[in-house]
């Protein structure tokens, strides 16, 4: 997948993940299951109208009349679950403005409009050629409307904050830890986990050798064991604090 970078006006850097073809296809195909569900229970309600009334128009009108809904079954989805249907809950993807903020429902109306021309006259070879070829994988009506499609899934793990796993009968070492800030502990921790697992020993003992010059410490821990201390050790006075 590819990446949606916003800049907002309070420049705070917002990172979003773009939905490719494949899981917009298989929410496609999880919503086009439930409007055939539907369509299902439609047809055996019109048998059951066929009981009761014999004029074969009234049949058809109140069958059709049923099934109308199915036929904004789109629209309606991404405007009362704020840019997703079944499917795009299930495959964790929602609809959203460039702008990352949500989607009007203009912006739905026009998208709702053109798949006409995305998917049902050329039988969705039109929406799946723009999204393949588009830079933001957008299908025509996304282009048109401003919007694209992005993934809701949570990526943030605990290697990706400043947490460590510390235990209540954890004793820290290093007292003054807390001479670091949470964006010094960020990059010493993004630095130290990159080098531990490429084997840079070069940069793990670069690194070592700059968090003792801030701290002043004077360990005989070797590299790798001291620099997890102060993780821990930060981690342990800034939780307790």
């Amino acid at each position: 997948m590819d990446n949606l970078q916003i800049n907002t006006t309070q420049n705070v850097n917002l990172d979003y993940k773009i939905v490719g073809i494949g899981e917009r296809i298989v929410a496609f195909l999880i919503d086009g299951l439930i409007l055939y569900m539907y369509a299902f229970l439609v047809n055996l309600v019109s048998d059951v109208l066929g009981y009761i009334y014999e004029d074969t128009w009234t049949q058809r009108g109140l069958a059709a009349l049923i099934f109308l809904p199915a036929m904004f079954y789109s629209l309606l989805m991404h405007s009362l679950f704020n840019g997703q249907t079944v499917g795009k809950m299930l495959m964790k993807m929602r609809v959203v403005r460039l702008d990352g903020t949500p989607v009007h429902w203009s912006n739905l109306l026009v998208r709702w409009m053109l798949r006409l021309v995305d998917i049902w006259i050329f039988l969705g070879s039109i929406g799946i050629l723009s999204i393949l070829f588009s830079e933001k994988r957008q299908r025509v009506g996304d282009a048109a409307a401003g919007t694209v499609v992005i993934s809701t899934k949570k990526k943030t793990k605990v290697s990706h904050t400043i947490l460590e796993e510390v235990h209540n009968e954890y004793i820290p070492q290093f007292t003054n830890v807390t001479l670091l800030t949470d964006k010094d502990v960020r990059l010493i921790k993004e630095t130290f986990y990159i080098a531990k697992k490429s084997g840079d020993f070069k940069t793990l003992t670069a690194l070592r050798v700059k968090v003792e010059s801030i701290l002043q410490t004077n360990s005989q821990l070797y590299d790798v064991p001291y620099l997890d201390t102060v993780l821990k050790d930060y981690n342990y006075y800034t939780q307790n604090m």
